[in-house]
């Protein structure tokens, strides 16, 4: 920026939150000779001059909930043991010819 005292309508690099990126923005209020307000000439989004500083990076949320559930279950006590399981009931072998002659058997009697 020049020597001179910024005034209204003046064009100035500032950081857009809508945008994300750092961009021509356009005066629109002074408070005691210094930028307030600046409106960006991309979006059109008015806030307040954020000095041309871009803010540090955001953490990553899936890895402070995949660490979070990585200390939950740490935390948690080890399931118990299932019970053996019953042995399974030995099936009888069917005579099929058996089954036949009995259903003869009921269709002519």
């Amino acid at each position: 920026m020049s020597d001179r005292a910024p005034r209204l309508g003046d064009v100035i690099d500032d950081y857009c939150p809508r945008c994300r990126l750092l961009l021509n923005h356009d005066v629109t209020s002074l408070f005691e000779g210094e930028v307030a307000k600046v409106t960006c000439r991309t979006c059109h989004n008015a806030h307040d001059y954020r000095h041309a500083q871009v803010p540090p990076k955001r953490r990553s949320k899936r890895n402070d909930k995949k660490s979070l559930m990585e200390q939950v279950l740490a935390s948690m006590p080890k399931p118990p043991e299932p019970p053996p399981a019953p042995p399974a009931p030995a099936r009888k072998k069917r005579d099929l010819w058996a089954e036949v002659e009995r259903i003869r058997a009921q269709k002519k009697g």
